[in-house]
């Protein structure tokens, strides 16, 4: 869509909702929306235009925790946490916890076990929602990415390793 196409859908949707907002924004596109919108705010690494109510909405019961695997998993994860904020959830954020590294998704325990909701994003072989799961007694939302090197094919590798994860929870 063009940055005027967008302007034009969000005008209509803010008269029927508190929160709206686009994806996929690049930030050219975003100076443009705003030109026309100044209520509207950029997040420029979830790439997420967005009008927010003057008075934020209630804040939804539950803990929402999302991890990456590495720090290329960001934007997507970004995305997730910022919808999922705009929504009212209670967002923690885990980065660069993947198997490479599996000492720093150990030492922050705490955050699976305190959490209602996971979504894990990962590339590369996406083991890492596998791993979260079998720590956890909550639902795993597995986000594969299509970053990485090797033989990732462009996210294959890491959607088919979490299809067929074994470990409970993971959808």
């Amino acid at each position: 869509k063009t940055a005027m196409q967008i302007v034009e859908i969000m005008k209509v949707m803010e008269a029927r909702h508190p929160v709206v907002m686009a994806t996929k924004v690049s930030a050219e596109k975003s100076a443009e929306i705003q030109a026309a919108l100044p209520q509207a705010t950029y997040f420029e690494m979830a790439r997420i235009c967005a009008i927010q109510p003057s008075v934020p909405l209630a804040i939804r019961p539950g803990k929402l925790s999302i991890l990456t695997a590495g720090t290329a998993d960001l934007p997507v994860a970004e995305e997730a946490a910022v919808t999922a904020e705009l929504c009212g959830s209670q967002v923690t954020r885990l980065w660069d916890v993947g198997v490479a590294g599996i000492h720093r998704l150990l030492s922050n325990r705490h955050v699976i076990d305190q959490s209602d909701v996971l979504i894990v994003a990962a590339g590369m072989e996406g083991a890492l929602p596998s791993v979260v799961a079998g720590l956890a007694d909550c639902p795993v939302v597995a986000v594969p990415t299509s970053v990485g090197y090797g033989a990732s094919f462009n996210g294959l590798a890491p959607l088919l390793t979490m299809l067929n994860s074994c470990a409970t929870g993971i959808g």
